[in-house]
């Protein structure tokens, strides 16, 4: 396929038209008064969002080297969105800065090798500052904070902070659809996975559909159970202790499936068979994990233990084990906090090592089932527009109180990036030249939120901006929604460290990236050929 090749000036000119597409119609989203963006989908409704990075994704230009610009942009908000979670809009919006400040620097002759220097110093020094400003979140008020800033509604704010309170650090929070038009927040105590009863018959409660067995025995296998003579040895064991037993086992059928029924039926024995969960590896770690849990062991062909040959003390127990049609819950296991202990340790350092964006969401499924629980935010709306619009509002504040947990917090509204000035304008002292330059073209960057935000809410972005540096007081800001200057740690107005770092750090990197841009190398589009004419009907010529 032939290439067009742009060069100079022309070429970054192309690059800035892109940046500048993409990431005037991201702006708009900013602040408490920013505004949303429709986006048309090939299928189904519009999807109506104020989230940065999910606006970015859905942009393709026309022209092919303005659209290399608006795809470099929009690698700033997949990063920003891959490492906080959130800010995504905010990092979006540096980029820009970055770049139209260093596209008129190096078109007037200043080199952008030096400039990109002279970038990165500043970028490390402002860094360093956020830092130091930093706060640590105490308690689940400052969550609520930082949840309500980021999805601009204090409902769901405190709605997350209650669901982080219920499942700690170590548990996981999921935001799913609701069947209603009501958002709440469900919390699953113990260990859950979806499995449910391989027959309704073995159902306790006939009225809800499902099976609850108290103080009851577990027997964990990978084995397929079909015929009873294998387990007949330890069912007689447990009904004479009076228990009842849940089967945890690769498959239970035939033979076996259907004694077990009949007996729940005639009310001799009360028994509930489920499949194990997972498949393969993740299958056997799983059962491990109930295992270890539950204070009993994997009868698998590995260890060399056989069904016939188990005994009680092999079994699992738990205070409470609910199987319905589609999931089982077992509470209150008997496994030895120490056990457990150790296998949450285990998973910890799997999640550290680990390479796969799936394998890490999977081990933290499992360490929240072993440790904290299971959170789960259910999402209602009148409508499905609204509906999806606000899970996307609820994901990015769920991602900015976990990174905030991380790192601390710092002043909300753009106000911490307008509190670093002064401390990297010392960064001037240390260098010259063009690398002085990019420490400018970083300064004059660092005040692009403050005055997007104002904007968004209709005042001046730079009144406001001399106001708060004028004032001299880390932590001084513009609340836009309220119209007034405050504290912004005492306003509650924060958002996380992460977020605000992570942000300006990968802005950085891809405009000192663009800047260096000599020549843009391009497809050019051929033109599709033309549909052949279709003939007339014989005939039929004049008919209409």
């Amino acid at each position: 396929m032939a290439k067009n090749i742009i060069y100079g000036i022309e070429a970054r000119n192309a690059l800035l038209a892109g940046v500048d597409k993409l990431a005037n119609t991201v702006k708009i989203t900013l602040g408490p008064k920013g505004r949303n963006v429709v986006l048309d989908k090939k299928y189904g409704a519009p999807l109506i969002t104020n989230d940065g990075v999910t606006i970015a994704k859905e942009i393709e230009l026309e022209d092919a080297a303005e659209n290399m610009g608006a795809q470099l942009v929009k690698e700033v908000a997949s990063k920003t969105n891959d490492a906080a979670g959130d800010g995504t809009t905010t990092a979006t919006l540096l980029a820009q800065a970055f770049i139209t400040e260093g596209m008129k620097n190096v078109s007037a002759g200043a080199n952008p090798i030096v400039i990109r220097k002279g970038i990165q110093k500043a970028v490390d020094k402002a860094v360093e500052t956020l830092k130091s400003h930093s706060k640590k979140v105490n308690g689940s008020a400052d969550i609520a904070r930082v949840g309500t800033i980021s999805a601009g509604d204090e409902v769901i704010g405190n709605l997350i902070a209650d669901a982080m309170e219920k499942v700690t650090s170590d548990g996981v929070i999921t935001v799913e659809e609701s069947k209603s038009a009501e958002t709440y927040c469900e919390v699953v105590e113990g260990m859950q996975f979806d499995r449910g009863y391989l027959s309704p018959y073995m159902a306790t409660d006939t009225d809800k559909m499902e099976a609850v067995l108290d103080d009851a025995y577990i027997l964990i296998t990978d084995k397929k159970i079909s015929n009873i003579q294998e387990i007949l040895p330890l069912l007689e064991q447990i009904v004479q202790q009076g228990k009842k037993l849940l089967i945890i086992a690769e498959d239970v059928e035939g033979e076996a499936l259907t004694t077990l029924v009949l007996n729940k039926l005639r009310g001799t024995f009360t028994c509930v068979a489920v499949k194990a969960p997972g498949f393969g590896d993740r299958r056997k770690e799983m059962l491990r994990d109930i295992a270890i849990l539950t204070g009993g062991e994997v009868i698998c062909d590995e260890l060399g233990l056989e069904l016939k040959d188990t005994q009680l003390a092999q079994l699992g127990r738990a205070r409470q084990v609910k199987v319905n049609k589609e999931n089982t819950i077992i509470v209150g296991g008997a496994g030895s906090a120490e056990d457990i202990k150790a296998r949450i340790g285990q998973i910890k350092s799997a999640i550290e090592t680990t390479t796969s964006d799936f394998d890490r969401e999977k081990l933290q499924e499992r360490l929240a089932k072993l440790s904290g629980g299971v959170a789960v935010i259910k999402v209602g709306a009148a409508t499905e527009t609204e509906m999806k619009e606000k899970k996307l509002r609820i994901e990015d504040a769920l991602n900015a109180t976990k990174a905030a947990v991380e790192e601390g917090i710092v002043a909300g509204g753009g106000t911490a990036y307008l509190n670093v000035i002064a401390d990297v304008k010392t960064v001037l002292d240390t260098v010259e030249g063009d690398e002085k330059t990019g420490v400018k073209i970083v300064l004059k960057a660092l005040e692009a939120p403050v005055r997007q935000i104002a904007e968004n809410a209709g005042f001046e972005g730079s009144i406001i901006v001399d106001k708060i540096m004028n004032a001299g007081k880390v932590g001084y800001g513009f609340d836009a929604y309220n119209e007034k200057y405050v504290d912004m740690m005492e306003a509650g107005i924060v958002d996380p460290t992460k977020v605000t770092r992570s942000a300006l750090q990968n802005a950085a990197s891809v405009a000192a990236t663009v800047l260096t841009t000599e020549a843009v190398v391009a497809d050019i589009k051929e033109p599709e050929p033309a549909a052949p004419a279709g003939g007339t009907g014989g005939g039929m010529g004049g008919m209409y």
